[in-house]
């Protein structure tokens, strides 16, 4: 359904909705964004899965991977580590600090369970990549199908 405006032009209410879902959308995803920063959840986490694994990078910049443990049991994984900011030296204090420093722990459930004896980690420019290969009997068969 379209209107006339005062000035002659159509106007489309519905065209108007999306207009005002998509700023609803941009706003609350900035607040998520924002709130997840300030909540401290550490390291940020992005996981991608596939038929054959699930690929998971965390942002650990400044961490030494001996300060890293990662754990997998069934389709938990879990990485702890510790992030050590170091000492200031005599007379020296914070200006500013937004750094947080100290131990975390993170797990995520994945929707199948992990292959652990075949997991790979690596660690880049601060990034954590696991490779986690989906248990043999989790991936998907393919079943031949045979004419009558």
């Amino acid at each position: 359904m379209l209107w006339r405006t005062s000035t002659g032009g159509l106007w489309e209410p519905w065209d108007e909705m999306t207009r005002l879902q998509r700023e609803f959308d941009r706003l609350f995803s900035r607040v998520s964004t924002e709130r997840t920063r300030a909540s401290g959840e550490f390291p940020p986490v992005n996981i991608w899965t596939s038929a054959a694994e699930a690929l998971l990078t965390a942002e650990v910049p400044g961490i030494d991977p001996e300060n890293l443990e990662i754990t997998v049991k069934d389709d938990t994984v879990t990485i702890r580590g510790n992030r050590d900011l170091g000492q200031l030296e005599s007379g020296q204090e914070y200006l500013r600090q937004e750094r947080g420093a100290g131990t975390f722990v993170r797990s995520f459930a994945l929707p199948f369970r992990v292959e652990s004896g075949k997991v790979k980690a690596s660690y880049a420019r601060g990034i954590l990549r696991l490779a986690l290969p989906r248990h043999e009997e989790e991936k998907p068969k393919r079943i031949a199908v045979s004419a009558a």
